[in-house]
């Protein structure tokens, strides 16, 4: 086993491994060694106790999550507003790390990522070399080849498991969501989820056999497979408890980005229902995810992957989210930040009020349409 001072050099350009399978355990050690190092991140759903951003010489968020909140509002890190099917290109070009820092778990034929393969598994796959920490508890659910041996650098060994995030418990607004969206489903569909509470809430409502061809599983797959509704499932990363790793663990479901958001892939073939909340929506349709005002909550993520995937396809492009937070309204007449996903990628929106189908309507229409959702 080698330390990371060793394999970690000044000046150079490092990509953490992410999602819930982030090295955790390397936090600390890191930024010890971070001194001229230019550090890049994804998304962070998980705490990063130890993990001293401003011992960097430089950090670039690809994604964001819980974990990195606090950091960005502090001015430590730089949002790089990027979609995560180009994050890849840019992993290729600007921002190529030289070494990458990973979790990998040992299976039969080698070594391989665990809880997510995301967009570090094509970074891998390009050459570059990786310091790795070996999980004994993250599961072994990454579908690719094994990683060659002679890439990888072992610079420790946890049995810690993956960052747990706990299912939290849907609110009646989102039940009511939930029950309006499961009615646009077809047996057979594919369907796409992404992280939170309400998308808890739109899976478990669902009541006819589905694939789940997403950027991430929930753990209420878990409760879909036990229902016998989960056809097949693929995506980037998982995001739950030990019950969804549990589950997980050897069945291989979990690809690279340059499979799980590839526009051509998605839009083609089984028709695609893409389910996504949003903070706030504008009169135009116009979709925000990142935050309210100069607060950041969320990241751009796959949002306008597969919205643009399924209004594409023969599928339907479906945003969700409940009428009021905190008693202010969430159609605003200007978002409050960025656009996340265009209008035109919008074509159904739910809230706990019903439905409003924008498919084939013009400008004005659609502005009706959405007032009218929420008189």
């Amino acid at each position: 086993m080698v330390s990371l001072d060793a394999v970690v050099r000044p000046g150079s350009r490092v990509l953490l491994g992410d999602g819930c399978g982030a090295p955790s355990s390397l936090y600390g050690p890191l930024s010890e060694v971070a001194d001229g190092v230019r550090l890049v991140l994804g998304w962070l759903p998980g705490r990063t106790d130890g993990l001293d951003l401003g011992a960097f010489a430089d950090v670039r968020v690809l994604g964001g999550g819980p974990g990195l909140r606090r950091p960005i509002e502090a001015g430590l890190a730089h949002v790089v507003p990027c979609r995560l099917s180009a994050v890849p290109s840019i992993l290729a070009s600007t921002l190529r790390p030289d070494l990458v820092i990973a979790q990998l778990v040992r299976g039969p034929d080698g070594l391989h990522l665990g809880a997510e393969s995301s967009y570090v598994r094509g970074v891998i796959d390009a050459g570059v070399p990786v310091a790795a920490v070996l999980s004994s508890a993250a599961p072994l659910a990454e579908a690719g080849p094994p990683i060659p041996p002679e890439q990888v650098t072992i610079v420790g060994e946890t049995d810690e498991p993956p960052a747990v995030i706990p299912n939290a418990t849907p609110t009646a607004a989102d039940e009511t969501i939930a029950r309006h969206i499961a009615a646009l489903v077809p047996e057979g569909a594919r369907v796409q989820v992404g992280p939170g509470r309400l998308a808890q809430a739109m899976v478990g409502a669902l009541e006819v056999p589905v694939h789940v061809d997403s950027g991430l599983l929930p753990e209420p797959v878990v409760d879909l497979d036990e229902k016998g509704l989960l056809r097949s499932a693929s995506a980037a990363y998982l995001c739950g408890t030990e019950r969804l790793y549990d589950w997980a663990r050897g069945r291989r479901v979990l690809h690279p980005i340059e499979h799980t958001h590839d526009l051509g892939r998605l839009s083609t073939g089984t028709p695609l229902i893409a389910l996504n909340a949003a903070l706030e929506i504008d009169l135009d349709g116009q979709v925000n995810v990142e935050g309210i005002g100069e607060v950041a909550a969320g990241m751009i993520g796959g949002h306008p992957d597969f919205a643009a995937a399924a209004a594409r396809g023969r599928g339907v492009s479906v945003i969700a989210l409940p009428s009021t937070v905190k008693g202010e309204p969430t159609l605003v007449e200007r978002l409050s930040r960025p656009v996340t996903t265009a209008s035109h990628d919008v074509e159904v929106v739910v809230t706990e009020r019903g439905v409003a189908d924008l498919r084939g309507l013009d400008r004005r229409e659609r502005r009706h349409a959405l007032a009218a959702l929420w008189s």
